[in-house]
This record gives structure tokens, C-alpha cells and sequence, in this order.
């Protein structure tokens, strides 16, 4: 078996099954680089099955709420058990679509989203989606990670299996096309890493 092949495997593998442990640093992570508190509004984009929205929802409290997008539809019936399973009252399941977040207008103190970007096959339609939902001032955090090898040509082979993902650089370099600022690359682990930025205060 290829080295390759291995390391695929191994962030595969990864991805497919976050452990309670790797939600909790992540939940912990993005507070911290979000500041995310009681009464903050929140914005997950690709929740999945909701295990972050539960627990950024118990972060902001009932004065607080989150927004809740995910495309699939089986995945919202997901979070919505899981919601009430956690005896949450300040979530707001969205449904998605492939180019816009479905957010409303400066709805959000806070966007966030977790291996999700990388499939986006629009990112310039999505990212001013994302841009409009935050409040002036507003932050979003971007969870991903690097290809094993080249990155694709065009955003729609960011999820195909020989280049799964993007580099931090691109990222960053599209969000700030998007209108975003302050935006900055951190490695989390090797080839994952988060992105920061902000909607600037005056837009």
C-alpha cells in the first residue's frame, strides 16, 4: 500500500468518524477564535448531524440561538432528534442549497463550518452568502484541509477523491476576494487547519 494511499486512508477515516473528543476541542477551538458567548447568534454552515450545533447552542445559552444549515434532508431530520434529544430551544434548522446559505440578512455574530468548504463548486456565489449573514464586525471560521497532493483546477474537484480538499492559501485568498479581512491560517494538526475572517464593521 502507497504512502499515498495510507494517508488518504488515515484522513478519511478521520473525517468519517469525529469522536466526542475531537467535537469538544473543535466546540472549545472555535469559541475561543469566534468569540462565541452567552446571547451570541451563530451560524453552522453543512451541520451534518448537529453534534457542533448542539454544543455551540449549550455555549450561547437561551438568550443566544443558532442557525443550523445543512443541504441533506435525512441530516436535518438528524439534528432536529438530536436538538431535542439535548432539550435545545434555540436552534434554527435551515435548509441549504449548493450556492446560498439561506441565512437571512446580518442575522449572525459568528459563522462557522467544519470540512465542509471544499465542496462548495461555486465559492465566490456561497462566500457572499456567507458574507451578507454575518453582522458588521461579524467573524467566520473555516475548518478544513490540504489535498494530499495538487489541488484541483477549478472548486469542483475539491471533493474528488485524487484532490480532496484545498490549501489554507486558497482559502484565505477567496474569502478575501468575497470582501472578508483579517483573515488568517492556523494549523490545527497535520494538513488540517482553521481560517478566520471578518466582515469589516463599516460593510
Amino acid at each position: 500500500m502507497t504512502r499515498t494511499l495510507l494517508v488518504t486512508l488515515f484522513v478519511a477515516s478521520h473525517l468519517a468518524a469525529q469522536t466526542a473528543q475531537d467535537n469538544a476541542a473543535d466546540t472549545r477551538r472555535l469559541v475561543t477564535a469566534l468569540g462565541i458567548h452567552a446571547g451570541s447568534v451563530v451560524g453552522e454552515i453543512g451541520a451534518g448531524s448537529g453534534e457542533l450545533t448542539v454544543a455551540i447552542a449549550r455555549e450561547v445559552g437561551p438568550d443566544g440561538r443558532v442557525f443550523s444549515n445543512e443541504l441533506n434532508a435525512e441530516r436535518r431530520k438528524e439534528i432536529e432528534k438530536s436538538v431535542a434529544a439535548a432539550g435545545l430551544a434555540n436552534v434554527t434548522i435551515v435548509e441549504g442549497a449548493p450556492s446560498d446559505a439561506n441565512l437571512p440578512a446580518a442575522c449572525c455574530d459568528a459563522i462557522f463550518m467544519r470540512n465542509v468548504y471544499h465542496h462548495f463548486a461555486d465559492p465566490p456565489a456561497m462566500n457572499a452568502t456567507l458574507l451578507r449573514a454575518l453582522k458588521p464586525g461579524g467573524a467566520i471560521a473555516v475548518i478544513d484541509f490540504r489535498p494530499e497532493g495538487n489541488e484541483a483546477d477549478v472548486p469542483s474537484g475539491r471533493s474528488k477523491d485524487k484532490f480532496h480538499g484545498l490549501y489554507a492559501e486558497t482559502l484565505v485568498h477567496e474569502l478575501t476576494s468575497a470582501g472578508f479581512t483579517e483573515a488568517t491560517a492556523e494549523t490545527m494538526f497535520k494538513g488540517v487547519y482553521i481560517v478566520v475572517a471578518k466582515r469589516p464593521p463599516s460593510q
